[in-house]
């Protein structure tokens, strides 16, 4: 029979090859041709063509769906507002998660939002405003975002009912880790109305490459 210090010894040896079974994704989503480049903001923007909203230049959000527990603990993010533009521009979150909106610029702002995922409306504050506006979304969706001040500013919150989750490099490349085995959906936003997907099969401790051609 083994005594119970050596049993927990054991245990011990065992946590960091338990650990070390979390799988991964990675590849590449082929991205939409960029946008001309705005002369005003040499950055990332979010623009609207034809009712489809997406950034430009180009990126997509990669993220895995299955039967996900909400976290225990809400997370908490930031979306912060410098120099007139959101940053990130997009954001995912998990559902569930708390969102905090700081003011990084010398002037108000007025963060609000009439997506069906979550309607909000911050009213403008201060770049010292305490506490820190901040919103929960309770909703998986896409949240598009808007300043009462400033018209040009957009961002988005893609609210998503997983954990795991990552947005792409600029040329399209992904790397998302830490996955659990088990079967799932792989998809890949590329826009308010382009969503791909693949199923996907994972392994304890693998390595997996699926591109969204």
């Amino acid at each position: 029979m083994t005594s119970r210090p050596l049993a927990l010894f054991l245990a011990a040896l065992a946590l960091p090859a338990l650990a070390s079974a979390e799988s991964v994704i990675e590849g590449r989503v082929a991205l939409p041709k960029t946008h001309a480049a705005p002369v005003m903001n040499k950055r990332y923007e979010i623009v609207t063509k034809g009712g489809v909203l997406a950034t430009n230049p180009p990126l997509a959000v990669v993220y895995l769906e299955g039967a996900f527990s909400p976290p225990a603990t809400p997370p908490v993010v930031q979306m912060a507002q410098k120099d007139l533009t959101f940053l990130p521009l997009l954001l995912p979150v998990q559902v569930g998660t708390k969102v905090e909106f700081p003011n990084f610029d010398d002037q108000y702002h007025n963060i609000f939002s009439y997506s069906p995922a979550k309607r909000f409306d911050l009213g403008r504050y201060r770049p010292d405003e305490k506490p820190v506006p901040s919103q929960m979304f309770p909703t998986a969706g896409l949240v598009t975002l808007r300043c009462d001040i400033h018209e040009h500013m957009r961002g988005l919150i893609l609210v998503l009912p997983t954990p795991h989750f990552v947005v792409t490099e600029p040329d399209g490349r992904f790397r998302l880790g830490g996955l659990p085995a088990g079967r799932y959906i792989l998809k890949a936003w590329i826009n308010s109305q382009t969503t791909l997907e693949r199923p996907v099969e994972l392994t304890a401790d693998s390595v997996l490459h699926m591109d969204f051609p």
